[in-house]
């Protein structure tokens, strides 16, 4: 069968298995190339670019070609690409962001010597988590090998030997992306939120479903006590509230203004809670932080929360809800947050900003900001503000 017309075909298989991938596969640009191995993604001005070897992509059977696109549309989705350079070790990251992915595809669609955590179940790694914990992980498996010979897990001992013999494909055109500079990131991100958000839209209207791994609920299973004395934060870091609201009562005379019988000042906390919703926090992670806020919440303080990834994707009032309809799962900024919050700083107390800390920002904070870390973060001193990690 003609190149052209496999790709259609399998394409089309994609889009009434899983329309969402479907639809973002339609708004890609394709090419065909030689001086590739197997497969890759490339860029085109700043749109990113599907990029295919003829001889690999026949020699796959359908379900195998089903679960390359995937695979790559995942690592675009998930915003590997532009993060790829801030990894000190390419090797470990290659394989780190497979496994963060490959979760998220069939069984049946990845081929032979695929990457899966379960192949490693006796290091008991975290399920749907993020490349940067795969690859810390990583690193630490790889000290332990170097020092005593073994990790402790003949599979791993072999993958990481495969890592340092260079048996592992790479990711060889994501070179491409290492070069640009923070304001073309932003400019490739920015158009990638759109493809995304296009994708989300025609699978709406078709009645698909948005995958979860892309977009999905996370519930508090269950609540647990604060990791953070929020209470006493809200006492010492934010001082007394800006927002001032009057309420009317019937019998008691207002003591401090008797010309106005009858009303009582009340003062109230407004905190803006930004949530990182990148691909690189865990499902677990954004449990974890929402267990957080809804203490935040039931200490009496109004919450906005407000969602980003590359881009903000949401800012809605939280009322309790144990839930969060999650909107993201690309890659991380934090300037979009620290913007909105200086351009509207009068109507909050306190930024808190709920993350991995994988990422730096260049936008100075104009009021209080709390940066909290989920438990596997590394410390990142570079954040403005007052940083914490939740800690058990």
């Amino acid at each position: 069968m003609d190149k052209a017309l496999s790709l259609s075909k399998t394409a089309k298989a994609l889009m009434l298995l899983e329309p969402y991938y479907g639809f973002f596969l339609i708004m890609l640009n394709k090419t065909w190339r030689q001086d590739l191995p197997t497969a890759g993604v490339s860029k085109n001005g700043i749109n990113y670019q599907l990029a295919i070897n003829e001889e690999f992509w026949t020699s796959l059977s359908e379900e195998h070609q089903l679960g390359l696109l995937k695979h790559e549309l995942l690592h675009i989705a998930f915003g590997h690409l532009t993060s790829f350079g801030s990894f000190t070790d390419k090797k470990l990251a290659n394989v780190a962001m497979d496994m963060e992915i490959n979760q998220y595809i069939d069984t049946d669609w990845l081929p032979k010597g695929g990457i899966m955590i379960e192949d490693y179940e006796d290091l008991n790694l975290d399920e749907k988590a993020g490349c940067r914990y795969y690859y810390k992980k990583l690193q630490e498996l790889q000290q332990e090998k170097d020092k005593n010979g073994t990790c402790g897990n003949e599979p791993m001992d072999k993958l990481l030997d495969d890592i340092e013999n260079g048996n592992v494909p790479d990711h060889g055109t994501w070179e491409e992306f290492d070069d640009l500079s923070e304001a073309e990131k932003k400019l490739i991100d920015k158009q990638l939120q759109k493809v995304l958000s296009d994708a989300k839209e025609q699978t709406v209207k078709k009645r698909g479903r948005i995958p979860g791994e892309i977009e999905g609920v996370i519930t508090i299973e269950e609540i647990v006590a604060p990791k953070f004395d929020w209470r006493g934060y809200m006492r010492r870091f934010t001082g007394i509230s800006t927002k001032v609201f009057t309420k009317k009562i019937r019998r008691k005379e207002n003591r401090k203004f008797p010309e106005s019988p009858g009303l009582k000042l009340k003062m109230k906390q407004h905190m803006l809670l930004g949530i990182d919703t990148s691909g690189s926090v865990s499902d677990s992670e954004l449990q974890e932080f929402m267990s957080e806020i809804h203490h935040i919440y039931k200490a009496g303080v109004d919450v906005t929360i407000i969602q980003c990834d590359t881009s903000i994707n949401s800012i809605e009032p939280y009322k309790g809800k144990l839930e969060l309809n999650v909107k993201g799962r690309g890659g991380t900024e934090f300037d979009p947050v620290l913007e909105y919050y200086n351009e509207n700083q009068k109507r909050y107390t306190s930024l808190v900003y709920f993350t991995d800390g994988e990422c730096n920002t260049h936008v100075r904070p104009k009021g209080h900001v709390l940066w909290v870390l989920s438990e596997r973060s590394s410390m990142n001193d570079t954040l403005p503000g007052k940083i914490i990690k939740l800690e058990i």
